[in-house]
């Protein structure tokens, strides 16, 4: 036994190989996480672009005002817009998107509810600017199934994530 516990040869290989193990898992978690992010930011790309498309669409304050009753174009737009990102068909309206309603700016400068489609406020006293006229805004919702590229190695892959969502805000009116 005395002859192998004084053989070296060999030692690197072994350092090499565990610390290649720690190296590894480092590249692979932040491939994952680039990827993620990357497919983030498309997702959010495809909102706002959605969100563009209703107002392109829709906007004509007089007789297509609100969009989600007077609009018959505005559903097919929107997906047709937001499907034409890089993530193409896997990229979806979210169920009970767009949603469109009146809003004010409040006094800490956040848009505020005010009021429903069929009952538009005249002002914006409710929020707290009775000199202010309501804007009638719309909401885009779109949603990616996120599947991580090492799912059983990294940190993406143990925090479960299986979508992405993303909204964007336009103003009609």
């Amino acid at each position: 036994m005395q002859p192998f516990r004084r053989d070296t040869r060999g030692t690197a290989a072994v350092e090499f190989a565990v610390a290649g193990m720690f190296l590894c898992a480092g590249v692979l978690n932040a491939v994952d996480l680039g990827l993620y992010e990357y497919k983030r930011m498309e997702v959010e790309n495809a909102a706002q672009v959605g969100a563009q498309a209703a107002w392109k669409t829709c906007y004509d304050t007089s007789a297509m005002l609100p969009a989600t009753q007077n609009c018959a174009s505005l559903n097919s737009a929107i997906t047709t817009a937001i499907q034409s990102s890089t993530l193409g068909n896997a990229v979806s309206l979210t169920s009970g998107y767009p949603t469109e309603g009146y809003y004010c700016v409040n006094t800490s400068g956040v848009l505020q509810l005010v009021g429903g489609l069929s009952n538009r406020p005249t002002d914006c006293s409710a929020a707290g600017n009775s000199s202010a006229n309501p804007g009638d805004y719309l909401q885009v919702g779109v949603t990616y199934a996120y599947t991580p590229l090492f799912s059983g190695v990294t940190v993406m892959g143990a925090w479960g994530i299986s979508s992405i969502s993303m909204t964007s805000w336009i103003r009609l009116g």
